[in-house]
């Protein structure tokens, strides 16, 4: 895995398995004692490596939390919109499974209520996940909402950036409630925020 925001690789090449044993230290570090707790030091120590070898990889402790927080989406990826032979329903259907078994891996919660526990005491952090990786996603749902303009089920003029906010916010908002969700009901409810925005068609027996 290459490390966003890392500094330029020199000398031979770099291990994956020291990478991946970095950011799960981070990730376990980020859950259990927060964004304080989670010093490079720290780090270095839980994944077995010296700090030297972790700087070498990132720069600073929030470049690295902000990997280790994506980390946990495992293969989820960015909305396939430059597949043209495809609708924008056969797109969001083939990223819903995916989605579903990412906001119900084990721990995920508790990472969400870390990273936004600490946007205030440390905005790096989330400068970090927005730049590397939540704002191209964003784009790439942005993509996906013009071709659902062009395919008539989303109103022209529509604010993007609105619809994306009320889609992750509602999925946010549901994931962080007291009853967890499961596979199953990931995917139905996932699939409810994406008809709400017109990414999929209405259920049948609705107008």
């Amino acid at each position: 895995m290459t490390a966003e925001g890392a500094r330029p690789q020199r000398g031979r090449p770099r291990d994956p398995a020291t990478d991946r044993a970095i950011l799960d230290a981070a990730l376990e570090l980020f859950v259990e004692k927060g964004a304080d707790g989670a010093s490079m030091q720290a780090i270095a120590a839980r994944a077995g490596v010296g700090k030297l070898t972790v700087y070498r990889r990132w720069s600073s402790k929030e470049e690295l939390i902000a990997q280790a927080i994506e980390s946990t989406r495992g293969d989820l990826a960015a909305q396939p919109v430059d597949d043209t032979a495809a609708t924008v329903t056969e797109l969001v259907e083939q990223v819903v499974p995916a989605a579903a078994a990412a906001i119900t891996r084990p721990g995920f919660r508790a990472v969400l209520a870390q990273m936004l526990g600490s946007a205030q005491t440390h905005p790096r952090i989330m400068e970090a996940c927005w730049e590397h990786y939540i704002l191209p996603q964003r784009e790439a749902a942005a993509d996906l909402l013009a071709r659902a303009v062009e395919e008539g089920t989303v109103e022209a003029g529509a604010d993007f950036d609105a619809l994306i906010d009320m889609m992750v916010g509602a999925v946010i908002y549901r994931v962080l409630q007291p009853v967890p969700l499961d596979a199953a009901e990931a995917e139905r409810y996932l699939r409810s925020v994406y008809r709400q925005a017109g990414l999929l068609p209405a259920a049948p027996g609705r107008g």
